[in-house]
């Protein structure tokens, strides 16, 4: 299997021009500063430290430009990782999180080497929506300790445990905290339409006025409230110790399913995000390539203190809105945030906890698809099974268990579906009425024919059983017209040669006609034509009746010219 690795940058450097490298510039400045406080939001909403999320966004965001199969997608970590990074944290600790990251980085990258970016397309869109507004629950529950400020040490990764926590702790809502936090949502939700009459808003994304705005506020006014420096001490002003995570070979094997679910997730964030960009910049980007860069950045991102990352929909959006058209805009992104770090980290100490949390919130309602649960009375009953177990069960339980349980009912759904337009029916013959022969004195045929449409697999070969019900008389001859049998699978062909066996036992000989390419190839490697012989393969109708004819002697003389 040839394997191609072809970076998109490799595409877009030959003719590239100073007048499109203003444009990545200033795209990518602007994506640089949004990205700053989301990095830190996420981290700290995901049980990390704020300077962890900016790392990953560095070096992720670096990797994904720079070897990405998109133009425009940014990359780093997202808050559809949220609760499971939290979880992973809450479980196992920050250095096996470092492990279960590289390890799914091994996983995307040997998906993409594979050339298996497209498999993530078979994902039915009911489970997508599902998962998607179920982490946004997730996400927004998880910000209603530091929303509210309450006094909770250790906020239980579980479902029932965290409800339980966050109700047995609601009397110690801190109210400078829930101020500042309710001010900063309420500015932010409402950020595009104050931009409209507000030109200064025009000019910064809505998290960057938000942090600066709450900051100042909380600064100026001297809010008792709990800020970066408070909690983490601030972000190092210096590049972090590169070094493997301190990790035992023992701790991979606990680790393999949060990566799976990490590698699952990352694959399906950021393929969603590039086929979005595509639509915006009426472009085509290699899945493949796509998987193998976010591999590559979730490989390296824990050696530098990081964790998970995947392509974010929303900065990439801002970056071709932005004007950037280049993985070059993605590579400054990522040179503005080290700059940041390098230059102005000690101001982060005073970023109070309420204001990221209010940005995070933001995000998560911004995330999920409200309004499909508002038409799913225009979608069958499958459909809303489906979309509402997979978002049940991320709510309450875990992503993994969601799409493995939404994927389970979308393949039973269609299993189902499929073997209900699978249809075999008796076929009326016009010799019936004019040859008296082919009727047993009880009325009874002597030849039948039955016409297949469908798929004749596993999930509906039991229809077949129709041709050996009593009812249907004790024909001499039958007939399997498959002009209309579009499929067949090895269970179909157990089944057919389960029917052959039993009509030879009682005396009948089965003739098929008008097979179609794949039933015919099947049945001809698998020996089964060598099993029903040759003269009893027709190509229609017609020719079957004047063998069925030859068959029985007594019809017109035996003669096949009578017919």
């Amino acid at each position: 299997m040839k394997i191609a690795f072809h970076p998109k940058l490799l595409d877009c450097l030959p003719g590239y021009n100073r007048a499109q490298f203003a444009k990545d510039l200033a795209s990518g400045i602007t994506v640089g500063v949004l990205a700053l406080p989301l990095a830190m939001a996420f981290a700290i909403a995901s049980g990390c430290s704020p300077a962890a999320g900016i790392w990953t966004a560095i070096i992720a965001g670096f990797i994904t430009a720079a070897l990405g199969g998109s133009r425009v997608q940014i990359g780093g970590p997202t808050g559809a990782f949220i609760p499971i990074v939290y979880g992973i944290v809450a479980l196992h600790g920050y250095a096996n999180l470092m492990g279960a990251t590289i390890l799914a980085g091994i996983f995307l990258l040997a998906m993409g080497l594979a050339r298996m970016g497209q498999l993530i397309r078979f994902i039915p869109v009911s489970v997508v929506i599902g998962f998607t507004n179920g982490i946004a629950v997730v996400i927004f529950l998880a910000q209603i300790k530091d929303f509210f400020g309450l006094k909770i040490d250790n906020l239980p990764a579980e479902f029932f445990h965290r409800i339980k926590a966050l109700a047995a702790n609601a009397h110690s809502v801190d109210l400078p905290t829930l101020g500042l936090a309710s001010a900063c949502f309420i500015f932010l939700i409402s950020y595009n339409r104050l931009a409209q009459h507000v030109a200064l808003l025009r000019r910064a994304p809505g998290p960057l006025a938000v942090l600066i705005v709450g900051t100042l506020v909380s600064f100026l006014f001297d809010l008792p409230v709990e800020t970066i420096g408070s909690r983490f001490h601030g972000i190092p002003q210096e590049l972090p110790a590169l070094g493997f995570p301190d990790l035992s070979i023992h701790d991979f094997g606990k680790l393999i399913s949060p990566a799976i679910t990490i590698a699952l997730l990352g694959a399906i964030e950021s393929l969603l995000s590039a086929r979005v960009a595509d639509g915006l910049i009426d472009d085509r980007h290699d899945p493949n390539q796509e998987l193998v860069a976010q591999g590559l950045s979730n490989i390296a991102a824990p050696f530098f203190g990081g964790f998970a990352a995947t392509g974010a929909i929303a900065r990439t959006s801002t970056n071709v809105k932005t004007g950037g058209r280049t993985p070059i805009a993605g590579i400054i992104h990522a040179l503005v945030l080290l700059g940041i770090v390098l230059i102005a980290a000690p101001l982060a100490s005073y970023v109070p906890l309420a204001t990221l949390s209010a940005i995070v919130m933001v995000v998560a309602v911004n995330m999920g698809e409200w309004h499909e649960f508002m038409e799913l009375r225009r979608y069958t009953n499958n459909y809303r099974v489906i979309l509402l177990a997979t978002f049940l069960v991320t709510v309450i339980f875990d992503l993994t268990i969601a799409v493995e349980l939404g994927m389970v009912l979308a393949c039973l759904f269609f299993i189902y579906r499929m073997s209900e337009l699978t249809r075999i029916e008796r076929r009326p013959l016009r010799e019936e009425a004019d040859d008296p022969h082919l009727l047993y004195p009880d009325g009874t045929m002597r030849v039948a024919a039955w016409q297949m449409f469908g798929s004749l697999f596993f999930g509906a070969v039991n229809k077949l059983e129709v041709l050996l019900d009593p009812a249907a008389g004790h024909p001499e001859v039958v007939i399997l017209d498959m002009t209309q049998l579009i499929q067949l699978d090895t269970t179909g062909l157990e089944g057919l040669e389960s029917l052959l066996d039993k009509l030879k036992k009682r005396g009948c000989t089965l003739l098929v006609c008008g097979m179609n390419s794949q039933p015919g190839s099947l049945l001809q490697r698998s020996g089964f034509i060598d099993q029903l012989g040759d003269n009893n393969v027709c190509a229609d109708l017609s020719a079957a009746l004047k063998r069925a004819y030859i068959l029985l002697p007594d019809l017109m003389g035996g003669n096949e010219e009578n017919y």
